[in-house]
């Protein structure tokens, strides 16, 4: 997409309003297009996105990023403006508009008895069908159910799921409209609640009047870590799908049932580290799992808001997800 183009789409976009409101740092990021193209990975030096890999999970803040981010700056491009390209610009990458005639989504509450008592997410499926629909559970990253996981979930939609996002930060009010605010709030969860918000919308999918019963998940980042909690907390779990997710303990992993299918950048050594034990531990417990590591990718690279966004993995990887899906849901 074109710089004028993307800022046209953004406008337009923005004026129609999508399910929140995004903040002014985000609309300034979307203004950006106006002016020039959208990066890739292969511009920045792997340590940079190293270093924003490290703010985007708390590592570092704000101020240690800018602080080391200092020596990348050149050409009259500041940290902070390197801070701004490689964060995610939602509009630019929506593939499925919030009122697409073709699919019916709704926030709903759901309850949560052994976590945050009520909370909420967003249930999406097909306009039209006829029959029940297997439900596949959507899981974020670190920063709330924002607008990328929403398009992710209208995605599934489209390909004849009943796709529910539930949101971690609903309890402290929900997705708060722009990145960094979310990832602040994101270390004020109590983690074992959250969890356990996550298994109730599993349930609680699973018990949907338009739901066959047969159930997936798939998350991102934080999300596939959750995933892979899911998989060892529910026994009839049909499907789990995790992308460049946090691994559970051996223990905990000798107590997954469902098959997997696992996605991992290969420059990710934080999350690749607890790659070969988690295998060993699913091999040893003879799952039905497959395991894809996907070449010169980041963290990250199915995240079609942001330079670490590889097209044609991500578009490898989510048509393996889908086709897994329908093998396994149907």
């Amino acid at each position: 997409m074109n710089a004028a183009k993307a800022g046209s789409t953004y406008a337009s976009w923005y004026a129609k309003g999508a399910s929140r409101k995004l903040g002014n740092i985000e609309t300034n990021r979307a203004v950006r297009y106006l002016t020039m193209e959208r990066k890739t990975a292969n511009e920045f030096d792997q340590e940079l996105l190293n270093l924003f890999d490290q703010y985007v999970h708390g590592g570092i803040d704000r101020r240690g990023f800018l602080d080391r981010a200092a020596k990348f700056a050149v050409s009259g491009v500041t940290a902070a403006m390197l801070l701004d390209q490689l964060s995610p610009v939602f509009a630019e990458a929506q593939q499925v508009k919030p009122d697409d005639a073709r699919i019916k989504g709704d926030r709903v509450e759901y309850p949560s008895p052994q976590g945050n008592s009520k909370t909420s997410g967003y249930l999406v499926r097909p306009a039209k069908t006829s029959g029940k629909l297997a439900g596949v559970l959507v899981v974020h990253e670190n920063r709330g159910l924002n607008p990328h996981i929403e398009d992710i979930a209208r995605r599934l939609a489209l390909d004849n799921f009943l796709a529910f996002a539930p949101d971690a930060l609903a309890p402290l009010g929900g997705y708060p409209g722009d990145e960094d605010k979310a990832r602040e709030l994101f270390p004020k969860l109590d983690q074992s609640k959250t969890r356990e918000d996550f298994v109730a919308a599993a349930n609680w999918l699973k018990a949907r009047p338009e739901c066959t019963g047969k159930i997936g998940t798939v998350g991102f980042c934080w999300g596939g870590g959750i995933v892979n909690v899911l998989a060892t907390r529910l026994p009839d779990l049909a499907a789990a799908v995790p992308f460049y997710g946090n691994q559970p303990s051996a223990d905990e992993a000798a107590k997954i049932k469902a098959p997997m299918l696992i996605h991992y950048a290969e420059h990710d050594d934080r999350i690749n580290a607890g790659g070969p034990a988690f295998e060993a531990a699913l091999k040893a417990s003879r799952v039905n799992y497959q395991t894809f590591i996907y070449s010169g990718t980041q963290h990250g690279f199915n995240n079609d808001t942001t330079p670490r966004y590889d097209a044609e993995a991500a578009k490898l990887a989510w048509t393996r997800t889908i086709d897994f899906f329908n093998k396994h849901l149907r």
